[in-house]
Order: structure tokens, then sequence, then C-alpha cells
């Protein structure tokens, strides 16, 4: 399974943007999805996951309330809506799946994507 991430870019805090990842084959329709994020100089870490059915969420607390992650099976593809940006917002961010594992640990996740670059000036 590859996995192809776009949609980062600059915004300002306060503004949104919306993250894709599309996967190269069907069989991501039953691995839970992911997305982390890794910022200059620190570890990659938890931001959302969404599982293969019936798309149970899970988010870190940083990004409670302010990101939503969904999926589209028929596209094979999940998404991040990032609204309410913040400064400390701004890394690389990575899509993931895994048929099992844990959810919080990067190291759990098998297939990744090769992150799109978020920027959120203040």
């Amino acid at each position: 399974v590859q996995l192809q991430a776009s949609g980062g870019g600059l915004v300002q805090a306060g503004g949104s943007l919306r993250l894709s990842c599309v996967a190269s084959n069907r069989a991501v329709r039953n691995y839970s999805m992911g997305w982390f994020r890794q910022a200059p100089g620190k570890e990659r870490e938890f931001v959302a996951f969404i599982s293969w059915s019936p798309g149970t969420t899970d988010y870190a607390d940083s990004v409670k309330g302010r990101f939503t992650i969904s999926r589209d099976k028929t596209k094979n593809a999940q998404y991040l809506q990032m609204d309410d940006l913040k400064p400390e917002d701004t890394a690389v961010y990575y899509c993931s799946a895994q048929l099992t594992g844990a959810r919080y640990s990067a190291r759990s996740w098998t297939y990744w994507g090769q992150g799109t670059l978020v920027t959120v000036s203040s």
C-alpha cells in the first residue's frame, strides 16, 4: 500500500487547511488510518485516528475541537480538516495506515505517506 499526502501550505493563525491522503490499493479500506506530525527537532507525534469500521475517531488533546478526520472508502482516501490553526501546529504531517496496533505510537503503523508541510504564521 502506498499513501500520497497533499494539501499542506502556508496559512495565517486562525486559518484552515484540508489535508488529503490517497492510497494506491483498495485493501486500505480494511485498515485503520491516521495522521501524525513532526516539528523540527521533535519526535513524530499522534494527531488523529479513524478506524476502518464503523469510523471511530480519536484525537490528540492539542487538536481536539479544531481538527476533524474523515475517510471516503470509495476513493481509498482520508482527510484531515484543520481549523483555527495555531503556530504550534507547524510541522510536516504524515498520513498512515495499519491493520491493527497501538494507535498512539508511530512505531505501530505499517504504511506511511511522504509528508506534507504545514506552516502557520502568527
